[in-house]
């Protein structure tokens, strides 16, 4: 038994969700999404409430991930979701190109690393924090590309510089000065 796939998702004031075929369409204040429903599940829309149900057993963890991504659509229309990024590193920085299209990262290496910003994700730079916002209306889609800017430059273990969520905790290795203690006996 699913305990997230029973709970129904409330439908907020401006948001209009309908159920066409096999997919369902969310539209808010800040844009449209559309979901595909998994087979064996089914979608029923009624009084201001969405509820999802399974058609047949063992597709539990199908009915949680289906309602979860619903509900993730309905508070995505209503307010955006983001993910701040940190550069840290002496010389590290980030800054878009002139047509807004790349973040163009200057992170360590012999180059700059070019990456390509999806259409419907917004990214806001802050030079002077050094941080990155990643924001957009799919929660997942705004996740991933969070994920491909970290993966940019991970942040390494001993000083700790790279790119990392902002409050992310790091677990942080002893330099070989401190590790040892001292000389031979």
């Amino acid at each position: 038994m699913s305990k997230i796939g029973n709970k129904p998702i409330v439908i907020p004031d401006g948001v209009k969700v309908e159920l066409k075929d096999k997919k369902i369409n969310v539209i808010g204040p800040h844009g449209y999404l559309s979901l595909e429903i998994f087979d064996g599940i089914s979608v029923e829309i009624k009084d201001g409430l969405v509820y999802v149900k399974r058609e047949k057993e063992g597709l539990s963890s199908l009915h949680g991930t289906i309602r979860a991504k619903i509900n993730n659509a309905v508070v995505g229309v209503i307010k955006k979701f983001s993910k701040i990024l940190e550069i840290v590193g002496v010389g590290y920085k980030c800054e878009k190109s002139p047509d807004g299209k790349k973040l163009i990262f200057i992170v360590g290496y012999s180059h700059p690393v070019y990456l390509d910003i999806p259409s419907d994700i917004n990214v806001e730079l802050d030079p002077k924090a050094n941080t990155i916002t990643v924001s957009g209306i799919d929660k997942e889609k705004v996740g991933i590309f969070a994920d491909r800017i970290k993966k940019v430059k991970l942040p390494e273990p001993y000083k700790g510089s790279g790119i990392k969520y902002q409050n992310e905790k790091l677990l942080r290795k002893a330099g070989k000065a401190q590790a040892g203690s001292g000389g031979k006996k």
